[in-house]
């Protein structure tokens, strides 16, 4: 059985300016952890949602114990696949991730949802949610832990470099950043479209999640 993990906390922040600094998280001083971003697909719908599905690549320390589940040689980089959507009318921006490699031995799914609050202005409401398994019979209780233990360590740093983010944004207007996040991001999914229509084997939208 799965560990399962649940937060909420509120950002004193506009859900506007929050989203704007999502996407602007990296590079920050306490994520050195996150090596890559990239965007491997990207789409503007007819009702203006922004869909979005980017790889990153972070490295992975293991705790001396779990070394030997861990073939020699093998790579220590995790990548991470990350599904999101801004939606602007609910003022929503909700992100799924999970591990693309080492899922035998860890598996972390991550469903967040920020969302603008009702009851504070200037604050946006953050719902965290993380599932937590591991196939390696006789020790998946230990390595969840351990998994649940570094996830919530992990979470503290993502917390801090969004704030970090959010910082650099000050003075900036929270409507005009939004709008130019989306519009840039537009322009991004035209280019990706010419360059998926031009590829041999033909363009095939990534398996939804998220979207659905």
């Amino acid at each position: 059985m799965a560990k399962y993990y649940c937060s909420s906390t509120d950002i004193k922040s506009t859900w506007d300016h929050v989203v704007s600094a999502f996407w602007q998280r990296y590079p920050n001083p306490f994520s050195t952890h996150v090596l890559t971003e990239d965007v491997v697909y990207r789409e503007v719908t007819a009702d203006h949602r922004l869909l979005s599905r980017r790889l990153l690549m972070k490295t992975n320390r293991l705790p001396h114990w779990a070394e030997q589940f861990f073939p020699g040689g093998i790579s220590r980089s995790v990548y991470i696949v990350e599904d999101s959507i801004v939606d602007p009318v609910s003022r929503s921006l909700t992100t799924y991730t999970w591990n693309l490699n080492h899922a035998t031995l860890m598996s972390v799914e991550e469903r967040c949802v920020f969302q603008e609050s009702a009851e504070q202005p200037a604050t946006t409401q953050l719902k965290r949610e993380a599932w937590i398994s591991s196939s390696i019979y006789g020790f998946s209780k230990p390595i969840q832990e351990f998994g649940l233990a570094r996830f919530k360590s992990n979470q503290v740093k993502a917390t801090k470099g969004l704030e970090y983010a959010l910082s650099n944004l000050q003075g900036e207007a929270p409507q005009r950043l939004l709008r130019d996040t989306v519009k840039d991001a537009s322009q991004k999914a035209k280019e990706a479209a010419k360059t998926l229509a031009s590829a041999a084997a033909g363009p095939q939208k990534p398996r939804q999640y998220v979207w659905q």
